[in-house]
């Protein structure tokens, strides 16, 4: 597949570091911190609800493995992983997709700022 649906976007299949059968891992194009990416189904899924059972499992457990590929390479000691579900709670491309932040000791002034930078909790 050379490009992938992520919303109303089109992703070159080079800009994503893992697939799936039915997922794929991407690096956010406007990371909050180094190592910030997201994690998508590959159908097109606009909401979570949305999901097929199959693909919530492939989604969660290619979430876990891209955690733990991406705390360990940023030497992160913790995670800040998060779904903006629907417009109201600040998605803004019209695909389920997972944010996965590394984070370490005092990468943020007020360790909650990341729901600032991230927009997770909307203005």
């Amino acid at each position: 597949m050379s490009t992938l649906r992520f919303g109303q976007h089109l992703i070159k299949a080079s800009a994503v570091f893992l697939q799936t059968e039915l997922s794929f891992a991407l690096v956010n194009r406007k990371p909050v911190v180094p190592g910030h990416v997201l994690v998508c189904p590959l159908r097109p899924v606009e909401r979570f609800q949305d999901l097929q059972s199959d693909e919530l499992a492939d989604l969660f457990s290619t979430t876990q493995r891209v955690a733990k590929l991406v705390e360990k390479h940023f030497n992160a000691t913790s995670l800040t992983i998060a779904i903006q579900d629907g417009p109201e709670a600040g998605q803004t491309v019209k695909h389920v997709h997972v944010h996965v932040l590394p984070r370490k000791a005092g990468d943020f002034e007020r360790n909650d700022s990341i729901y600032d930078e991230t927009l997770l909790y909307p203005a």
